[in-house]
Parts: structure tokens; sequence; C-alpha cells
């Protein structure tokens, strides 16, 4: 019977990662909450808007495949702590700054560091964790989507409401910058993996990992998760309030609402993709994700509790879809790959993320009182997307199970 308990070093690690990928969420999620308040004190288009949360997705793309070539040439530990340290500079910047332009460099900034960091948590985790408990600690792991939601979000949109949106970065930089120096003293080196290192310099090393045809089904996949994902995102907030009639005191709510259920149901649902299978998780969410995507966004003035109730639903599917594929895709590189492996894979979903942030910046449209406009047209853009990605993630599946018969 194969060891599945956790020590208690193990647990600090998967608390500490968890931690850390909340800082780097919320600082990408806070950004489309605050987006009424953006779109007004800034007097800014929601393409402009658009253009704010995308720019972090493209910048960190290119920090991501620049930096792929040597994510396995490095204890993981010190590579994280140097891409952390940038991360909160520009964090900082984001808090200081007033005016459109301003913020636009700083979220460049950031992307450039923060869009690295979840690639290499996640090499740290294929590293030290076998893969037959990889589910539930992805499960754990993901609770950072759903705590950025309960804890961040709210606080974030309340310091905004009663100061400025400036504090909501600055509450990201206060807790942020303790965890650093936690890690620094705590976590132990990450190097077991330069024992296998080759002798390829990291342009071959980054253009191997690209061109490897198994790592290619995965990075496909890759792309449509996050294309579909990320693209109701930054205009949630806005839609919500204007379209579906819920105030800016009860958004703290329904995020809290969402998020609860999300970190209560992200470890439960990693402890049964490893009992039952990836895929069939992944399945379930993606039906589950896709039926409510075409209900919420065609909504109208609706009541809180029927919102709150489709969102956690919803949630709970993207949450299934999320977890599963991470444990999915973590089996696919090789030791000596898997840095650059997940820091490209990183970056095409930074990239994705910001194309369809992007593209549904130029979908949709504001009207003069605040209305959203073109909004369903996303809920069956979204779906599409979904049922794609679907059948990409079960070939993926397909391959996996024939590789290891062969193995």
């Amino acid at each position: 019977m194969k060891n599945t308990t956790f020590t208690a070093y193990d647990k600090f690690i998967i608390v500490v990662l968890t931690i850390l990928q909340f800082t780097v969420i919320l600082d990408f999620m806070v950004l489309s909450p605050l987006g009424p308040i953006l779109l007004k004190d800034l007097d800014i288009s929601t393409k402009q808007f658009g253009l704010l949360v995308s720019v972090y997705a493209f910048t960190a793309f290119a920090s991501g495949i620049l930096s792929a070539g040597f994510a396995d040439r490095f204890d993981r530990k010190k590579y994280l702590l140097f891409f952390y340290v940038g991360f909160m500079g520009g964090t900082v910047l984001c808090a200081l700054a007033n005016t459109y332009e301003t913020l636009l460099v700083a979220r460049i900034i950031t992307g450039l560091f923060g869009g690295v960091i979840s690639s290499i948590s996640f090499a740290i985790i294929t590293d030290l964790f076998k893969v037959e408990v990889r589910g539930r600690v992805m499960g754990f792991i993901q609770m950072a989507f759903a705590a950025s939601q309960i804890l961040g979000i709210p606080i974030g949109l309340e310091l905004a409401k009663h100061f400025s949106w400036h504090s909501s970065f600055w509450l990201i930089v206060s807790f942020g910058i303790p965890l650093g120096i936690l890690i620094a003293i705590v976590m132990k080196p990450v190097n077991a993996h330069l024992s296998l290192k080759t002798d390829r310099k990291a342009f071959k090393h980054l253009m191997a990992t690209v061109k490897n045809k198994d790592h290619i089904k995965a990075f496909t996949a890759t792309i449509l998760l996050a294309t579909g994902g990320y693209m109701m995102i930054p205009f949630g907030s806005a839609y919500n309030t204007n379209n579906l009639g819920i105030s800016l005191d009860e958004l703290p709510y329904l995020f809290g609402i969402t998020g609860v259920s999300s970190i209560i149901s992200g470890p439960l649902i990693g402890k049964l993709s490893d009992k039952t299978g990836r895929f069939k998780i992944f399945f379930a969410g993606s039906i589950i994700a896709s039926a409510m995507a075409l209900i919420y966004t065609n909504l109208g003035i609706t009541p809180f509790w029927i919102c709150s109730a489709l969102n956690v639903i919803m949630f709970v599917g993207i949450t299934a879809r999320m977890v599963s594929t991470s444990a999915l895709i973590s089996v696919i590189p090789k030791p000596q790959d898997r840095g650059a492996f997940m820091s490209i894979n990183a970056s095409f979903q930074q990239l994705a993320g910001g194309i369809s942030s992007a593209v549904a910046g130029m979908i949709v449209s504001k009207r003069a009182d605040g209305y959203i406009e073109h909004y369903p047209v996303l809920g069956f853009v979204v779906t599409g997307i979904m049922a794609i990605s679907l059948f990409l993630v079960w070939r993926l599946d397909q391959f996996i199970k024939f590789r290891d018969k062969q193995a």
C-alpha cells in the first residue's frame, strides 16, 4: 500500500505555496471587481480596462518564455524568491500609481515577475509530491483562487470604497512581504533536478521543451482551458452590479459565498480525482461550468440569493476543471524538464488569458448608464471553447494511459 500521508514539512509546503498562489491570483483578480471604480476614477473605456487586465497576461507570457530555458538550472527555492521579490516590487508600484498610464506600466512590471511564480510553484509540487497524492495537493493549492474571493477581493473592495483603489494593492503587499521572508528562512532547497541536468544551453533547452510532441498536447489543452476560463472574469463585477442589480455593498458577500464553496470543494475534488480518475472529474466540471455560464450570462435583474447559488454551482465546476487538469498535466514532463515545461505552459496560459480578456473587452461595451451590453455572447463563446477543450483533455488523458501501459 502506497503512503499517501503528509509530513509536517509537506503540510508547511502546501500551506506556504497556497498562500503564495493567493497573493499572485489576488493581484490579478482584484483588478476585475475594481472595474466599476477604475472605469469612473480613471475615466477610461472598457477597451482600456480590458488592456489593463490583459497586459499582465501578455508580459507574463513573454517573461515565462524568456525564463523557461533557465528554469531547470537553479535551485527552485532561489528561483522562486527572485521572481517573488520582483512581483512584490511591481505590486508596490500599482499601489503608488495615480494615472491610467502609470498603472499600465506597473501592471507590465508585475506581470513580468508574477507570471512565472505559479509555474515555479507547480514544478516544486511535482518534484516533492508523488503522483498518487498530487490531485489532493492541487486541490489545496487551487483553494487560493477561492480564498482570494473570500478574503482578498471583499476586503479589497471594502478598502477601495472607504479609502481608494490603491489600498487593495497595499493589502497584497502587507502580507506578501512577510510570506517571502518565511519562504527564505524555512523552505529547504529544491534542487534534486540539478543532478539530472543536461548539457543543453538555455535556448536549446527551451526549444527542445517547446517542440516535444508530448508537451505540445498539454500546451494546446492549456491554451483552450485558459481562453474559456478567463473570458468572463474582467467584466464580471460590472455585469453583476449594472445588469443583475447586485449593489456594491452586496458584491463582497457574493464573492465571499462563492469562495467559501470553492474552498470546501477544492480539496474534496482533488481527493476524488486521485481516486476516480482526473478526466472523469474534468468532464463533470465542464458540463456544470458550461451550463451555468449559459444561464448566468443571459440573466436580467436577479435576486441576490439566486445569483449566489448560480455562482456557487458554476465555480464548483470551474474548480473541478482546474484541479483535475493541473494534476493531469503535471505527469507529462520528465524531472529535468519540469521547470521549463511548467514555465512555458504557464506562459501559454497567461497569453490565452490575456487574449481572451482583450477579446472580451471588444465584445462587450458599456452604455452611458453603466449597463454592460453583449455579455450573453461571452457565454456562448465560453461554452464553445469548453466543448473543444473537453475533447483535447480527453485525448491527453488517453495518451497518458497509453504511455503508462508502455512503460
